[in-house]
């Protein structure tokens, strides 16, 4: 008899027999595939999954292909196909291609590929998502060779528009240059997973910046006659005003760009030479939200799920915009989220959809704030409630009533650590003995960027590297640390990717006492740490000695 997928992990050591048995339960009742539910429940991760089909499909599983140019022969497949199903060919021998495949139960692209190259032996291989997009955007997405050509074309064969664009933007929105503009502004930007693109306007010159990392980086400088067909499109696309030019405004795209699904979030002011706009990205293909994949250590994983799965309380997500802090929520959510629970989120706005979680967006020109849309939410019979921040004392005192009837509550502040957080809440008028029922504990966060792997390379650091984080020589494995040396792969930034550093203070006895005491920020701090807290600073510094970002990083951040 066949083994199935399960039984496979179970005997790799990734799940046990009761989470085989849970998982079993959860798929009668949903009908989702059981990849989607272990993967959604953080039990294994998208390697582990892939070396047990590897097992149960009998095809070789590698880590990272090792791509051959072979255009005549790669040209057969359609690139469509290869963006929409992320499946590649990257070697050929004689009569034999090579193909990697994420998913080996798609069969449908397999035999599209097979009859594309039907004179050929085709032998398919496992690898991950992301491997076969790496190849996919390197080798066969012609993105940024048409941007390039773009430029040229707009540069060499319209001249100057400025009087055209004054007398009629939407006009010249409808030119095929713009239009292509616009849309290979977009589609690189996905493909070189960008959260945000800036369009900004100065005397001479348009800059088009994409944020990858966290990190803003210049990519292209449009033509200045170019910039209100640009705008005057984008403005088309997100069903805004485009005789508006004085005002702001803000709207939202949903589109299809490179195989992903990608709301984006338009947001366009007037400045003193055009309008300026910001569009950020929300990719929903790739988003996945799981404790697992926050990069917690193994006991704050622990504690952090120890608060979650509490009855009732509240639980505060602290740091700046653009930290992680509703990534954090999600995953949190996702963990709990089960039949059995009723959650409701009220959010400005909603970023992500989750199935099987009711999400509210806000809206304050109509009166729909979050103590509003709280109120509301608590007639709903919920079991859990999210708020997407608590920013005044009207939704902190509503979230706190929740939390006294047995809600468990989430939601998020602007602080920099989390003993602050308690300052913040008292700060709004919140009494202290209040706080002390209700919350759970605080997470603080930052994100980091991660040392591209592809160029990773080890150094031995100076005593003055190693000064600016408090890292003893010692602790290092054979005096070295590591950086990124610069690759196509990582856009030349020594860095691919973001991961979390955290500080997670819980609620006991001692800290309860100081905080009704009237203690303040430093206090809290001090006890915390004392009973155990690891600073974000100490925690950042153990992601460098393990080699998963850079001194520079932490300090950066924290």
């Amino acid at each position: 008899m066949r083994k199935g997928l399960g039984q496979i992990l179970v005997e790799d050591g990734i799940l046990t027999n009761k989470d085989l048995d849970d998982l079993n339960k959860q798929q009668e009742k949903t009908n989702l595939p059981l990849t989607h539910i272990i993967q959604k429940k953080g039990l294994a991760s998208e390697i582990d999954i892939l070396k047990a089909l590897s097992k149960l499909y009998h095809l070789d599983y590698i880590d990272k292909l090792d791509f051959k140019e072979f255009p005549e022969v790669y040209s057969k497949i359609p690139f469509k196909l290869l963006q929409r199903s992320k499946i590649v060919p990257f070697q050929v021998f004689e009569d034999q291609v090579k193909v990697a495949i994420s998913d080996p139960t798609d069969l449908h692209p397999m035999d599209d590929v097979r009859a594309f190259l039907r004179e050929f032996d085709v032998v398919f291989v496992l690898t991950t998502e992301q491997e076969i997009m790496r190849i996919i955007h390197t080798y066969f997405d012609k993105t940024s060779e048409e941007t390039k050509e773009l430029m040229n074309e707009m540069e060499g064969s319209f001249g100057d528009l400025s009087d055209a664009i004054e007398s009629d933007a939407l006009d010249l929105s409808n030119e095929a240059p713009i239009i292509k503009m616009v849309n290979v502004i977009l589609s690189q930007a996905v493909s070189e997973r960008a959260s945000d693109i800036h369009i900004e306007p100065y005397e001479k010159s348009v800059v088009v910046r994409y944020r990858v990392d966290g990190i803003l980086q210049k990519v292209l400088n449009p033509p200045k006659s170019f910039l209100s067909g640009i705008a005057t499109r984008i403005k088309i696309m997100s069903n805004l005003n485009i005789a508006e030019n004085r005002l702001p405004q803000d709207g939202r795209i949903k589109l299809r760009l490179a195989g992903k699904d990608v709301d984006i979030r338009v947001s366009i002011i007037p400045c003193q030479y055009g309008e300026r706009v910001v569009m950020r990205l929300l990719n929903k293909t790739d988003q996945k939200h799981s404790i697992a994949g926050m990069g917690f250590t193994n006991e704050m994983e622990k504690s952090f799920k120890d608060l979650i799965y509490r009855p009732y309380g509240i639980i505060l997500v602290t740091g700046p915009t653009g930290s992680g802090k509703s990534t954090t929520l999600y995953s949190a959510l996702t963990e709990i989220n089960t039949e059995e629970r009723n959650i409701i989120t009220c959010e400005d706005p909603v970023e992500y959809q989750i199935e099987g979680i009711s999400q509210m967006q806000m809206n304050e020109k109509i009166g729909l704030t979050f103590a509003s849309g709280l109120r509301s939410i608590l007639r709903q019979d919920p079991d859990v409630v999210m708020v997407g921040e608590i920013r005044d004392e009207e939704t902190a005192r509503i979230a706190i009533q929740a939390s006294l009837t047995g809600h468990l509550v989430f939601s998020t502040l602007h602080t920099n650590d989390a003993a602050s957080a308690v300052t913040r809440l008292a700060d709004m008028g919140i009494e202290p003995y209040l706080i002390t029922s209700t919350v759970l504990g605080f997470m603080a966060q930052r994100l980091v960027r991660v040392i591209c792997k592809d160029c990773k390379e080890s150094y031995k650091p100076t005593d003055k590297d190693l000064a600016g984080l408090g890292i003893q020589r010692k602790e290092l494995k054979d005096s070295l640390l590591y950086r990124g040396k610069g690759c196509s792969q990582c856009l030349n930034t020594g860095y691919k990717g973001r991961t979390g550093i955290y500080e997670l203070l819980v609620m006991d006895d001692e800290i309860k006492k100081a905080i009704l005491q009237g203690a303040d920020a430093n206090k809290i701090r001090e006890i915390a740490v004392k009973n155990g807290l690891i600073s974000i600073r100490d925690y950042g510094k153990m992601k460098v000695i393990q080699g998963i970002t850079t001194p520079e990083e932490i300090i950066r951040v924290s």
